[in-house]
């Protein structure tokens, strides 16, 4: 699938991918786990790449959920270690490249050294616009509406909020996610069809996309085929296909 396919016109605004397949991958030639992380680190950076070409405005990573925390401690520790020295690494080109980094999640499960370090490059970046990057790090869907709900208890208990009032808006504003837009497309690496707890108020109305590829050796190519399959299908909303014409 190349570039000069895809429809400039109709490019997603947000693009939220779940990345599986690394421990697979990594097996199937005989490694450790650790180097499918490694490798699939390189498909990180190519999928970024490709965004800032096509105009993508943003840009949502699952990289560790809360579920994640059951895997075992050296592996833990071994993704903690690579999240750390990659964002190291790659501060220069966030703000060379105009990327605003986010997060979203349960940060306060992480290590204190890792926790800071999100800070200090959520800060560094803040100011960009070309594209925002959002890693979701020790992140579950359930547990994000669950905390929704305790806050939006808390307000309506203390008279700061009226129940009359609770709407989508009123969930919206209390999610992570409240400064994005809702997901358009949502991808999945490695042949699994389910959505593993992500995002899952955020992509309602999304388009979903399966490809069997494992995620190190997710391409460009494969990014614009994802795209493409998008800007083919027709998105009603609710509506008829008359409706929308």
């Amino acid at each position: 699938m190349s570039f000069e396919k895809i429809d400039k016109n109709n490019i997603p605004h947000h693009v939220a991918v779940i990345m599986d397949g690394n421990g697979r991958w990594a097996k199937k030639r005989g490694m450790k786990r650790e180097y499918g992380h490694r490798a699939g680190r390189k498909s990180v950076k190519k999928i970024i790449e490709s965004c800032l070409e096509l105009g993508i405005k943003n840009l949502t990573l699952y990289a560790f959920s809360t579920e994640n925390w059951n895997r075992p401690k050296i592996e833990i520790d071994f993704l903690m270690q690579l999240l750390f020295l990659s964002l190291k690494g790659e501060l220069k080109n966030l703000n060379k490249n105009n990327i605003k980094f986010d997060t979203i999640g349960n940060l306060k499960r992480l290590p204190k050294k890792i926790g800071n370090y999100l800070e200090k490059v959520k800060s560094e970046t803040k100011e960009n616009s070309k594209l925002t990057l959002t890693l979701a790090l020790s992140y579950g869907s359930r547990n994000e509406i669950v905390n929704v709900v305790r806050e939006v208890s808390d307000k309506v208990k203390n008279n700061i909020i009226s129940s009359k009032n609770i709407d989508e808006t009123v969930i919206n504003d209390h999610l992570y996610t409240r400064n994005l837009p809702d997901v358009d497309l949502l991808i999945r690496t490695s042949g699994e069809k389910r959505i593993s707890n992500f995002l899952l108020w955020q992509i309602a109305y999304s388009e979903l996309y399966f490809t069997k590829k494992l995620w190190p050796d997710f391409r460009k190519k494969d990014l614009y085929k994802a795209i493409v399959s998008y800007q083919n299908r027709e998105r009603r909303f609710g509506k008829t296909s008359e409706q929308i014409k």
